[in-house]
């Protein structure tokens, strides 16, 4: 009876096993099936989407309006100034040689670049260095007024403009504003 209490024990346990290797396979096969359905139910409809966000295909040409019984149809538009404007003439009392004298065509006058206006000696001699590392020359100047006393840094007077714009484009190059000043050759 020892021996029968033994397979009575072995087949509780056997009883009481879960699902046979086969099911579970199947539980996942059916599982894969409805991730792969929604998966591509999924890639259909934002395909859909994007269809129909698509802006339409250029016509190949919209056939002529028909125009409505008792209307008009629309007149273009003229353009006029194609012929007017060729004939048009204004009628100036002015000397170019007066516009040129106002325009302030000095030969006597100065260029230079302001690098700096610094309120401390200290600043503006900084500056200036930085001015010489660039082979530049830098001079300073000491300006007094109603606001107190200042240091400028200055660079010129140019030959030509060519050589003002390459000063200003090397210091443009280095972070350092400048400022076109114009002076009288004098003073």
């Amino acid at each position: 009876m020892a021996g029968s209490g033994r397979t009575q024990a072995r087949g509780r346990r056997q009883g009481a096993s879960r699902r046979s290797p086969a099911a579970g396979g199947e539980s996942r096969g059916r599982l894969l099936r409805w991730y792969s359905a929604g998966v591509a139910s999924g890639v259909l409809a934002s395909f859909l989407v994007y269809l129909a966000t698509l802006p339409g295909a250029p016509a190949t040409e919209a056939p002529a309006a028909k125009p409505v019984a008792g209307k008009e149809p629309a007149a273009e538009p003229r353009y006029e100034f194609f012929e007017v404007l060729p004939r048009q003439t204004i009628e100036v009392d002015v000397d170019p040689a007066e516009v040129a004298a106002q325009r302030g065509t000095d030969d006597d006058a100065v260029y230079l670049l302001q690098a700096g206006s610094f309120r401390r000696a200290e600043d503006a001699d900084q500056r200036r260095a930085e001015l010489l590392l660039l082979g530049l020359e830098p001079r300073v100047e000491e300006t007094s007024g109603s606001n107190g006393r200042w240091y400028r840094v200055l660079l010129g007077p140019f030959p030509s403009r060519s050589r003002m714009a390459a000063a200003r484009s090397l210091t443009a190059q280095q972070n350092i504003d400048t400022l076109l000043m114009r002076r009288s050759a004098d003073g």
